[in-house]
């Protein structure tokens, strides 16, 4: 017994030096490393420690998230709100106890008006169907006010596009396909389908870079298919196109965008054949007279002179020529991947944007004629109610369904490594994302994002969301209090 203590213990200790003098060996190698580099003035000024510096400032995004930031204060979106879809599409309790952590005194914080007798919930509405493309040989009509925005494939996964497509077809809205083409697993769950027409034109590209009328018939030959949208800039990155990483350009997706494999797919910053508003007007009536389907455009909004010279280049052809809706993007919109700087600090925001659109659409008596499609950071009751106040037809989102997938803000969008397999094609971490489960997630956030605008709406005294205008909001001004919206925005220009 003594000698096999004995050995162990010799055993032990050996190991121990091996580890010791492999720690150390590593240790050298390192600083010998950090000190003939002279890329980094920190390695090689504070040797082997500086290197702390760099893990600690990657680390540092994770545990502010998780210990360190409170409920109202994480960007882009903080965890009360993120906490509310996860909630809503898990199908769990969306009440909390004690006291909303939301501070009343900060500048722009939204307020509904109650009203004395509020309506009841059994005499709910509702919300009627809302036709877009009347005058279209196949108009597109549907009740449901919330939907998903455009992302491609490429920019997200097979599954998490597979859950999507079936989970908008089980809630009734529509799914946007983004400008990576028509897939496959956009068509499976049999959803309402919008294609988009980005400036590259993946999908129905003549080779040229121009719009192929022969692959435009043929995505509109699918009945899934029901409007067209032609992408004009993006919130995230206004003039600049779509990027895809090479690292995430696989072997389907090269092929079904016509591409190179495992090269960066960068699109033009701009349609070919879309140089002023008579050319979009042009390419509008093209789309329509071909696929016989509605047609609008997308865009984020700076200035708005273009937009006042399209208004009148279609009141000097008619109405006829109008586009059938208006995707009007955020300034603080999102993205797989963009330059900062045009994240950060082109554009306008939804909040101003989007009563400027409305307001020369009500001036140009076109506001009936031309639907609004809002989007930017709308993923909760509060916010679509206050876009639906502002003159918005119909909301999308695309964070919000990500975060419904289960989308944890890990911001690894653009490097295939994310972590709940929403925007990665690495198999392994794929696999996390169940479809089935996921598509129940995306109906059911659907769902109480809808029941969340009727309780809002019965708060303030109506029966329908769509009721819901500036008269019931105030928003809290810089001297912490507040103004009725419709004041605020009364000689808005």
């Amino acid at each position: 017994m003594s000698d096999f203590i004995l050995l162990s213990l010799n055993f032990l200790a050996s190991l121990f030096i091996f580890v010791i003098g492999t720690g150390v060996l590593v240790v050298l190698c390192l600083y010998i490393a950090d000190v003939r580099q002279h890329k980094q003035a920190i390695r090689h000024n504070y040797p082997v420690i500086g290197r702390f510096r760099y893990i600690l400032e990657k680390q540092g995004a994770f545990f502010r998230q998780y210990f360190l930031a409170m409920d109202r204060e994480e960007m882009p979106f903080n965890r009360a709100e993120r906490s509310w879809v996860y909630k809503a599409a898990k199908n769990v309790d969306r009440t909390i106890p004690f006291g909303s952590t939301l501070s009343l005194d900060t500048s722009g914080t939204i307020m509904f008006m109650n009203c004395a007798f509020p309506t009841l919930e059994e005499d709910a509405v509702t919300p009627g169907p809302i036709t877009i493309g009347e005058g279209c040989r196949f108009p597109y009509t549907t009740r449901s006010i919330f939907n998903i925005s455009g992302m491609s494939y490429g920019a997200i996964s097979k599954p998490a596009v597979q859950a999507l497509s079936h989970g908008a077809h089980l809630c009734g809205c529509w799914l946007n396909t983004g400008e990576g083409g028509l897939s496959p697993y956009h068509l499976e769950g049999k959803a309402d389908l919008v294609f988009q027409i980005g400036t590259a034109k993946y999908g129905v590209n003549d080779g040229q870079g121009r719009l192929s009328k022969e692959k435009l018939c043929q995505i509109a030959a699918h009945p899934e298919v029901k409007m067209f949208e032609i992408k004009i800039s993006q919130g995230a990155k206004p003039g600049k196109g779509g990027i895809l990483p090479g690292r995430k350009v696989t072997a389907d997706i090269a092929r079904i965008r016509s591409i190179p494999q495992g090269q960066d797919s960068i699109s033009p910053n701009g349609h070919r054949e879309i140089r002023n508003v008579g050319d979009l007007l042009d390419m509008i009536g093209l789309i329509r007279d071909l696929t016989g389907k509605p047609v609008g455009f997308k865009a984020v909004f700076g200035s708005m002179e273009w937009f006042d010279e399209l208004l009148a280049e279609i009141n000097l052809r008619g109405a006829q020529s109008a586009p059938d809706f208006v995707t009007i993007d955020s300034a603080d919109g999102g993205t797989g991947a963009a330059p900062q700087s045009l994240m950060d600090y082109v554009g306008l925001p939804l909040k101003e944007s989007l009563p400027l659109v409305v307001k020369r659409l009500e001036r140009h008596q076109l506001k009936g004629r031309i639907r609004v499609i809002a989007s930017g950071k709308l993923i909760t009751p509060s916010k679509v109610a206050w876009a639906l106040a502002l003159g918005a037809d119909f909301i999308v989102s695309a964070r919000g369904y990500m975060f419904a997938l289960g989308c944890i803000q890990a911001l690894q969008c653009n490097k295939d490594t994310c972590p709940t397999g929403i925007t990665t094609h690495n198999k392994r971490l794929q696999q996390g994302l169940n479809v089935k489960d996921k598509t129940q997630r995306v109906a059911n956030y659907n769902k109480y994002m809808h029941y969340g605008l009727g309780l809002i709406a019965h708060s303030c005294g109506v029966s329908n969301a769509r009721d819901i205008d500036k008269s019931h909001i105030r928003i809290v001004t810089e001297n912490g209090l507040s103004i009725a919206l419709d004041k605020l925005y009364e000689n808005y220009r």
